[in-house]
């Protein structure tokens, strides 16, 4: 044989394995029925069951998901704002009930059973830390239908730059919707420091900032009583308000006995009880709007500290 078919046979010898190669590569890295799709191969009746079956988780889960994301979206004129309360008419009574620092294993757990009873969606702002500890409580969270809110990863008051307060929100965000499938929308500083430049990137990134109106006065130190907790919301209670309520961050057992009296009472002063993104909603569409009178609250959520405006 000469030196030329030697060489031709040579090439064609290498470029055969070559493609032999290449081929057992493929067959590693995909899926074998996606691998036979391509290659013209019908699946056995099994694999069509299966591939079906996994269509369908799929699917189900982007419905949750895409369900989840759709009750925590504000309208569009409220991104990068400031809310204390909704600006709703007189006899729009509706309030929401939002509650901070979690999620918990003990605590959270109660307050999603008492909110099932009595058919009330709430508001949720978590920790990214106590996502990352307690991530099945977080998952329970988006699965009762209730919203999630960013609540930064440390729970931090100190004054940061840019860097810190983007990786102190985005990284929260992250692990929100890695566990829970929700993208959330609302922010609620720590403390209610709207100065320490965590607000402000929030509001670059388009997030509602959530403040309240009302406190149960369970993060005051020491905690009232639960009767005086009960009486805190229910005196004060207006069109619009948003209470300030606490599932993690210390022994909430007594936020969890006033939650029952609280939701009767406020269902005997003709209450309902709505999202942070329902009372906006209801806000967005108000005609004739007619803002309260009362003044912006100045009650902080630690009164130790000097609230910020």
């Amino acid at each position: 044989m000469s030196k030329e078919k030697l060489s031709v046979s040579l090439k064609l010898i290498i470029i055969t394995l070559a493609t032999c190669t290449t081929t057992l590569g493929i067959s590693l890295l995909l899926d074998t029925t996606k691998l036979n799709y391509l290659l013209g191969i019908q699946p056995l009746k099994g694999e069509k069951e299966k591939v079906s079956h996994d269509k369908a988780i799929i699917g189900s889960a982007q419905a949750v998901f895409s369900t989840a994301n759709q009750i925590n979206q504000v309208p569009n004129k409220f991104q990068g704002t400031v809310i204390y309360q909704g600006k709703l008419k007189p006899t729009e009574k509706v309030i929401a009930l939002t509650f901070d620092d979690g999620p918990s294993p003990k605590n959270t757990a109660q307050i999603l059973e008492i909110l099932q009873k009595n058919q009330i969606k709430a508001t949720f702002f978590m920790i990214g830390q106590m996502v990352k500890y307690f991530p099945q409580v977080a998952k329970q969270v988006a699965a009762d239908g209730e919203v999630i809110g960013n609540h930064t990863w440390h729970h931090s008051y100190r004054r940061m730059n840019v860097m810190s307060a983007a990786n102190e929100i985005n990284t929260t965000a992250d692990i929100i919707y890695q566990t829970t499938g929700v993208k959330t929308t609302l922010f609620r500083p720590p403390g209610g420091f709207l100065n320490n430049g965590l607000a402000d990137y929030a509001k670059t990134q388009k997030y509602t900032v959530i403040m309240w109106s009302e406190v149960l006065g369970d993060a005051e130190r020491p905690s009232p009583q639960v009767a005086k907790m009960v009486k805190n919301v229910l005196k004060n209670a207006k069109p619009g308000a948003i209470v300030l309520m606490h599932d993690g961050g210390g022994n909430r057992s007594r936020t969890v006995q006033a939650l029952p009296q609280i939701i009767d009472g406020l269902k005997a002063q003709g209450y309902k009880f709505v999202t942070i993104p329902e009372l906006l909603e209801i806000q967005a569409q108000e005609k004739n709007l007619v803002t309260p009178v009362s003044p912006i609250v100045t009650n902080h959520e630690y009164p130790n500290h000097q609230f910020h405006h």
